[in-house]
């Protein structure tokens, strides 16, 4: 092979070495999809499902700008959605926040509720330890959401952090829009004395959440 020859085989091999990782990218690329066949899969899917199972994909104005700005919203759009959510959070008509804890353990551990499976009069938890750490003594516990470890004790008990815990519980985006909290009072999904419940579990000094 002559030497003019060896230096157009490395030129070619080198050409081709260098178009592979745009081919491979090429195949790899990821197609924008289109939201409309997300939501003709969604609706698809709970196709067979009773009218009131169906009712809660469709998302309402607040999770609709939540999914348009990926939760990643306007600072204005998120005034608007705290302001929004606020003015749905119902507060105690006696004006007590606190229950009793040790139900409010148990809500906290209760992952049921909202399933095809659960009977009519199946009683929803809260399922806290999905995503936080509670009292100390449980080892299993999600981390999607800050520790709740000694909640009440390192806020002083103080009557206006119990009143906003409630809020948090309640309506998570009237606090933090686009929260990854559930709205649990908003959507029905706990009681009022259910929060109750867990706001003692977590602000009660002999919960053990505070120990």
């Amino acid at each position: 092979m002559t030497a003019f020859s060896k230096f157009a085989a490395l030129a070619v091999a080198a050409g081709l070495a260098g178009a592979l990782p745009v081919a491979a990218a090429a195949q790899t690329a990821t197609k924008p999809v289109d939201p409309a066949v997300v939501d003709a899969y969604v609706k698809a899917t709970f196709g067979k499902a009773p009218p009131e199972w169906q009712a809660r994909i469709v998302p309402d104005e607040t999770l609709q700008a939540c999914n348009k700005y990926h939760n990643d919203v306007p600072s204005a759009e998120a005034d608007k959605i705290m302001a929004r959510e606020l003015a749905k959070v119902s507060y105690p008509a006696d004006g007590k926040f606190l229950g009793d804890w040790k139900s409010g353990a148990k809500i906290a551990n209760n992952g049921r509720g909202g399933q095809f499976s659960d009977k009519p009069d199946t009683v929803s938890g809260g399922n806290c330890y999905a995503c936080h750490q509670m009292e100390q003594k449980e080892l299993s516990y999600g981390t999607l959401g800050p520790s709740l470890t000694h909640y009440g004790k390192d806020r002083k008990y103080a009557a206006e952090e119990i009143k906003r815990a409630y809020t948090k519980i309640y309506d998570s985006q009237a606090l933090y829009a686009c929260s990854n909290m559930p709205r649990f009072g908003t959507n029905k999904v706990l009681s009022e004395q259910q929060i109750k419940d867990i706001l003692a579990f977590l602000f009660d000094p002999e919960s053990p959440v505070n120990k």
